[in-house]
């Protein structure tokens, strides 16, 4: 929590004003005892007031000082971070489908296990998010524009199949063509926030230059989070022969890296929803400084209630 209404010498001000009262309540109260003592006729004194009045007459006085207090630090303005949902954003879901994405390392499959993470993804996104999916293998096809519309997406993923080939970095030029059209329809000031999310297992073998498209990515602020999705070991059945299939970490990790964004690795089913899972929060929220000061003014409020409630008690009277 961070204190922002005031300049640090406004506020530790107004807190030394409250100790102020502290401490002139204690030297009110020891002033009074040394009168009482000096002055007092205590035979009398025993007799109109045998009962003198113990510790909770000091009840309203600190409940006084408590309320100052509160009140104090919510005039201070208070912040604190908190997540909100991010509206206007525009996310690209760019899947591999390339017939390595069928090999059994990840069970059941990696493709398979793919989508269940994948939908629990998009069903995890906040409403006011703009989310495409795509599929990719020796070409690519956007399946969904960018919409709030979390069941069109759910329904693509659920139909995905598989193909021959891995075009990687076309399926990156047509998400950031994607991006760039809805950025023109999607009103506001400047173009909204956008991020593509690109789950592959393998190195590109057709079109062109992943790298170079990761690189204009870069330029133009849209980062591109990717996940290799398999282990070094997968393999798949190609004419009556297992062949190898491992992922490729390196690939995967330099479009990251060449766009501004984040790589994830994942080689298991309980990885990639892990990694989705992170994803969510990266994407759908983002953390901004909230007032929190309402919790220490009715902190406050109470406790001046409190303080009046007390000395009706213990004085018959309301301070002064």
């Amino acid at each position: 929590m961070a204190l922002g209404g005031f300049s640090a010498p406004g506020w530790l001000g107004l807190l030394g004003l409250v100790a102020a009262v502290g401490v002139g309540y204690v030297w009110a109260q020891r002033r009074a005892r040394r009168h009482l003592l000096r002055f007092a006729n205590f035979e009398s004194l025993e007799r109109i007031a045998p009962r003198r009045p113990g510790w909770p007459r000091h009840i309203p006085a600190a409940l006084l000082i408590l309320a100052l207090l509160l009140l104090t630090l919510g005039l201070a303005g208070p912040t604190a971070n908190a997540q909100v949902p991010r509206e206007r954003a525009v996310v690209m879901l760019v899947i591999d489908v390339s017939m390595s994405m069928n090999s059994t390392d990840v069970t059941p499959t990696r493709i398979a296990a793919a989508k269940d993470a994948a939908t629990s993804f998009v069903q995890g996104l906040p409403a006011g998010i703009n989310l495409g999916v795509e599929s990719f293998a020796g070409t690519a096809t956007v399946l969904v524009s960018p919409t709030t519309d979390r069941d069109q997406a759910v329904r693509a993923i659920a139909a995905l199949k598989l193909a021959e080939s891995t075009a990687t970095g076309d399926a990156l030029a047509a998400a950031l063509e994607t991006i760039d059209t809805v950025n023109r329809l999607i009103p506001g000031q400047g173009p909204p926030p956008a991020r593509i999310v690109l789950m592959s297992d393998g190195k590109q073998n057709v079109g062109r230059d992943e790298y170079a498209v990761a690189s204009e990515a870069g330029a133009k602020h849209i980062p591109i989070t990717t996940i290799s999705f398999g282990t070094p070991y997968g393999t798949v059945e190609i004419q009556g022969e297992q062949d190898p299939v491992p992922v490729d970490d390196y690939s995967l990790e330099r479009v990251a890296r060449l766009s501004g964004g984040e790589f994830y690795p994942a080689q298991s089913n309980q990885q990639i929803h892990q990694v989705y899972d992170t994803l969510d929060q990266q994407i759908g929220y983002q953390t901004i400084r909230k007032d929190v000061s309402r919790p220490w003014l009715i902190l406050g409020t109470l406790a001046c209630l409190a303080t009046a409630g007390a000395a009706l008690i213990t004085s018959q009277r309301l301070p002064v």
